[in-house]
């Protein structure tokens, strides 16, 4: 073995550290700096505009109309001025002050070239972006819009709408792909307008469909309907489009006879995949007007289309007859063909691929659901036990799939089902495995969020860059025509002052618009982070209520007392509903507050009746309607007074609410206890609970903060020791009506 010499060694470092840093200071020493300038003639001393301005260290501008510059250069580095007009010029940056090129006309004039051309090389590296956006369309957007972006740089400042058009409309139907619509269509716009083509027109059209904008696609969908030239394929989704959006605004006799028009092209044409589809839509459109005998016979057409199609599709038609069943209380048809799909689909490979972070519409066919569905129709005839094996597989295939929705639901309806045989035992238990299921649920929804707004903001880097590029593109082609009019319009000295002046006020209005749209972008996305955040707090809720009721009940089923266990539950249950059912809302009427939390006392005093009693009062001037209060607002306050307050006294406590009005537009809760006070309970909490009191305080404030901001009213909490000597606590949180 050879053994290195470690003197040897360490001076073969300290040579590469000394060039090292030679390189470092030689790079440091060369400080960019924004230089400005003016380029004059040199016989009139006036402005030349269209000059290009170049540094040896590549940096480019063009001069304006008032034959000005701006450009990031370094001391030292020279500055070459091209045109047509002159003589090349070239100056040596002797300091960051501003400096004036005088420059001598051109005895003969160079022609002046209109219009760019991109290089095959250019064109081929356009294509290849294009085509790796494609490519990563379906599992990676942040790498498909940035391959986008690659293919609009690659097109440069001027020209090129067709190439323009080609990365706009692929960026729309990423969007599209992500159900990201609203930038889809702005996009689409985007690209029509740089290329107009009736494809692009089309796709704008249908992705208004999606988005429900019923007037505007029906606008392009009739433009393009008089397009005689189009294939029978695009006039057949045109005829379909038609249909859909006529079905969105209620007119279903124009829905019908626009899907009867694109059915009989699609017949002639053998149009195959379209045949069912336009069927499908038929059925849809009679069973909405309650004609179910037409309904039943277009379902029965499209089925029978379905299954010449590729598997899937045929899957897929069947599940959407199937629904139609259950809606006419065909059961028994229902399951028969519910089985049948999922037999086909037991046969066919698992083509699960991993997407992007941004949450798509989970797939309604797959086996789980098809099982969760085939048990609500024996359900729905009271064929419990036969309901109990599906029920038992869709938790199963859910779990693996890790589908929480469909294990969630499907759980629920197993100990609905259990509790209905009377089967209780079996039924706590599998609502605890649904509570555990909720729970792993809202862990994975937040990390849902966390991702997809992180994503959010990269993908909005991404456009902004895009937008960028755009309008970069527009101001140099704006200068470039303003160059090639200004050569024209030289010897016009009255005609150029006067285009001066239009082109300072245009650039105003534009700055102006930029201003604005920019502050209007700024708001929106404000607002977007804003509601993301408070859906994000408001689906924080303490799981520790939901686990201490349920072992309340099981204390009750301990000793027996199934009345009260029953009791409990529903109560609980009730008040579980309510809670879903208001955690989408950011305001809710106060007496559905209030009735929120009489019930969420009295689960509380049924578990703690000698801990505490108490008193809710509202004032008979409060009109309970008009107010409206932020939903679990007041809840954590008043679990705080009952858990960290009264349980800790000796004797029985009193918890007083009162909710009155200070004056005609504000409204006081005042939540009062005499517990032992917040110091001495501060004291009795482990670390884990005072971090999780930290952590529910926190996100009221937050949540109070963002509502305020958004809503522009004023909404306040303060919290203080109720007697002198540091017990009780009192709330007071004071609102304005109409919040």
């Amino acid at each position: 073995m050879i053994r290195s010499n470690p003197l040897k060694f360490f001076a073969v470092i300290a040579i590469l550290l000394v060039v090292s840093s030679a390189n470092s200071q030689t790079v440091n020493q060369r400080k960019e700096i924004s230089i400005m300038g003016t380029v004059k003639e040199k016989e009139n001393n006036a402005p030349i505009a269209g000059v290009d301005v170049t540094s040896d260290h590549g940096a480019y501008t063009i001069t304006n109309a008032l034959g000005e510059f701006k450009i990031r250069t370094a001391i030292g580095d020279i500055l070459t001025f091209k045109s047509s007009e002159f003589e090349t010029v070239r100056h040596t940056v002797q300091s960051a002050e501003n400096i004036t090129v005088l420059v001598e006309e051109r005895k003969e004039k160079i022609p002046v070239r209109t219009e760019p051309t991109l290089s095959k090389s250019g064109i081929a590296r356009h294509k290849a972006y294009l085509d790796s956006a494609s490519l990563f369309k379906p599992t990676d957007i942040k790498k498909s819009i940035d391959y986008i972006a690659r293919s609009i740089s690659e097109l440069g400042t001027r020209g090129y709408k067709k190439e323009l058009s080609e990365s706009l409309v692929l960026l729309a139907e990423v969007y599209s792909y992500y159900q990201q619509l609203d930038l889809a269509i702005a996009n689409y716009k985007d690209a029509l307008e740089a290329n107009y083509s009736s494809s692009t027109a089309l796709a704008l059209a249908k992705t208004y469909v999606q988005n429900h904008q019923w007037e505007e696609a029906i606008a392009i969908l009739t433009t393009l309907e008089n397009n005689n030239k189009l294939v029978p394929y695009r006039r057949v989704e045109i005829y379909e489009n038609l249909g859909d959006a006529y079905a969105g605004t209620g007119d279903i006799n124009k829905a019908l006879a626009y899907y009867q028009v694109g059915l009989e092209i699609a017949g002639k044409n053998q149009i195959s995949p379209k045949i069912p589809d336009l069927n499908s839509k038929i059925a849809d459109a009679y069973a909405s007007v309650n004609r179910m005998e037409e309904a039943n016979a277009y379902y029965d057409n499209s089925l029978r289309e379905a299954n010449k199609q590729a598997p899937q599709r045929a899957i897929q038609e069947k599940e959407k007859v199937a629904d139609f069943l259950n809606k006419t209380n065909r059961y028994d048809d229902e399951i028969q063909l519910r089985k049948s799909s999922l037999r086909e689909l037991e046969g066919m490979p698992n083509n699960t691929k991993k997407r992007s972070d941004i949450a798509l519409p989970p797939d309604s066919i797959s086996r789980q659901r098809i099982n969760y569905k085939i048990a609500n129709a024996y359900i729905a005839q009271d064929k419990y036990a036969e309901a109990i094996p599906y029920l038992e597989q869709s938790i199963a295939r859910a779990d693996l799939e890790e589908d929480f929705i469909v294990q969630k639901d499907a759980t629920r309806k197993l100990s609905e089902v259990y509790r209905q045989q009377g089967d209780f035992n079996k039924a706590l238990e599998t609502y605890q495995k649904y509570v555990a299921v909720v729970d792993t649920l809202y862990v994975r929804k937040e990390q849902e969020i966390s991702r997809a707004a992180r994503l959010n903001r990269e993908v909005a880097a991404t456009q902004n860059r895009i937008t960028g590029l755009e309008q970069e593109r527009e101001l140099s082609q704006s200068k470039y025509d303003l160059a090639l009019a200004e050569q024209r319009l030289t010897a016009e000295s009255n005609n150029r002052q006067l285009w001066i002046i239009y082109s300072l006020l245009f650039g105003m209005l534009f700055m102006s618009l930029a201003a604005f749209f920019f502050y209007r972008s700024t708001q929106k996305q404000k607002l977007a982070n804003n509601l993301l955040a408070l859906k994000t707090l408001r689906s924080q809720m303490n799981p520790h209520f939901i686990f201490n009721a349920l072992n309340s009940v099981n204390n009750y089923i301990s000793k027996n007392d199934e009345r009260s266990a029953n009791r409990f539950l529903s109560d609980f249950s009730k008040l579980m509903r309510t809670v879903l059912e208001n955690s989408e809302e950011d305001f809710i009427a106060l007496n559905k507050e209030i009735e929120l939390l009489e019930l969420y006392l009295k689960l509380e005093h049924s578990r703690f009746p000698d801990k505490f009693t108490y008193s809710f009062e509202v004032e008979n001037s409060v009109d309970t309607e008009a107010y409206k209060i932020p939903p679990m607002l007041l809840q954590p306050y008043i679990e705080n007074a009952i858990w960290h307050g009264l349980r800790y006294r000796e004797s029985q406590g009193i918890l007083n609410i009162r909710v009155s009005e200070k004056n005609s537009k504000t409204l006081e809760v005042r939540i009062e206890d005499n517990g032992i006070g917040r110091k001495k309970s501060a004291t009795l909490k482990t670390q884990h609970q005072k971090k999780q009191r930290s952590t529910a305080m926190n996100n009221i404030k937050k949540r109070i903060a963002i509502l305020n901001d958004m809503y522009k009213h004023n909404i306040s909490v303060s919290v203080r020791d109720l007697d002198v000597n540091g017990t009780g606590t009192q709330v007071i949180l004071t609102i304005q009506k109409g919040s």
